[in-house]
């Protein structure tokens, strides 16, 4: 009979890479996790691992191993879902990983949302982009916030994808700056001259900003890289220069900015939640991914150009979520596993 926690630990393997990664993923010894697949070998009765001297990789029964047990684990997690389900009070720990803006934006709302759940409990962590859906895939997490500038998150056989808001590009500037009066029009070829400052090359915002200013025959190379978008808006409010940064990030609620939505339909982002389809109905998940989509809603009525994801005719948000008042819905299904 195969042991569970082995399977865990081989699957683990398979993506760290090495046994000092895993070691470190699942908080064992290095010797401790050789031992275990030694005996996960023992128990197949064939070779898992390949180890040489300075390495060791999956063989391919230890890839064909692999397959089954990621298969295996859904399986016993979904019965685990199925039984606390039908306890329906949710208990326990629940982890959800964002990208940096969105674990800053739904922080306030989540909290104030599933603080009366007194046996539950919140890990809100941060993680770069795309290795959220990495991190849910594996266990790690219960659910991550992932931002998504192409369009390429999609429901898999084992990930769920519930998509929550529209994040457009909007222009911040200096509340001094010419441009802070709403009545002068928005031209971005009179800003090609400007002191822009964006997040360093590569980063998934800055290639969206090269893409908004392509079409006005682009500007002069950005002399001002900063990481991250709170550091971009700090300086934008000390008169130091301009930027184009998502909507989400100005629920960081810096003072001394004025804002301006770009004409026609600007470059932006989705913000997706995304979850294992075998944990999407255990009551502290359910109720989690419920809030998060309330937060959503939240922050949909206090940014003006955010746009959030709607709900079906037949999904009707509950009574005590918040309207979006003028912000234009866009059609989704989100809200679909909520236990509605």
């Amino acid at each position: 009979m195969l042991e569970l926690r082995r399977l865990v630990l081989i699957c683990e393997f398979a993506r760290k890479g090495s046994i000092v990664a895993t070691a470190e993923s699942l908080g064992y010894s290095p010797s401790a996790v050789s031992q275990q697949l030694a005996a996960l070998e023992r128990e197949t009765g064939t070779a898992l691992i390949d180890r040489t001297a300075r390495s060791a990789e999956l063989t391919d029964a230890g890839r064909r191993l692999v397959q089954h047990a990621e298969r295996i684990l859904s399986m016993v997690e979904e019965a685990e879902s199925d039984l606390s389900a039908h306890a329906g009070k949710p208990a326990g720990r629940v982890v959800v990983t964002a990208f940096p803006t969105a674990a800053v934006a739904f922080a306030p709302a989540l909290a104030r949302s599933l603080r009366r759940h007194t046996e539950l409990t919140l890990r809100l962590g941060q993680s770069r982009s795309g290795r959220g859906m990495r991190e849910v895939q594996s266990g790690e997490v219960d659910i991550a916030l992932v931002d998504d500038w192409y369009g390429g998150v999609r429901d898999s056989e084992n990930l769920r994808v519930f998509p929550l808001l529209r994040d457009p590009l909007v222009l911040v500037v200096p509340r001094k700056h010419r441009l802070a009066d709403p009545g002068v029009p928005l031209d971005l070829r009179e800003l090609r001259d400007e002191p822009w400052m964006a997040t360093p090359d590569g980063e998934p915002s800055r290639l969206a900003v090269d893409r908004l200013l392509v079409d006005v025959g682009g500007t002069r190379p950005t002399p001002w890289e900063f990481e991250g978008l709170g550091t971009i808006l700090s300086l934008v409010a000390k008169g130091i220069g301009i930027a184009a940064v998502p909507a989400l990030a100005l629920a960081a609620g810096v003072r001394g900015l004025a804002v301006r939505q770009f004409p026609g339909n600007p470059v932006g982002r989705d913000v997706h939640a995304v979850a294992r389809g075998s944990s999407v109905h255990r009551p502290s998940v359910s109720v989690t991914l419920r809030a998060i989509h309330v937060a959503a809603r939240y922050l949909a009525a206090d940014l003006d150009p955010v746009r959030p994801a709607e709900r079906s005719r037949d999904h009707e948000p509950a009574g005590d979520e918040p309207q979006a008042g003028p912000v234009r819905f866009i059609g989704d299904d989100v809200g679909r596993s909520f236990g509605e």
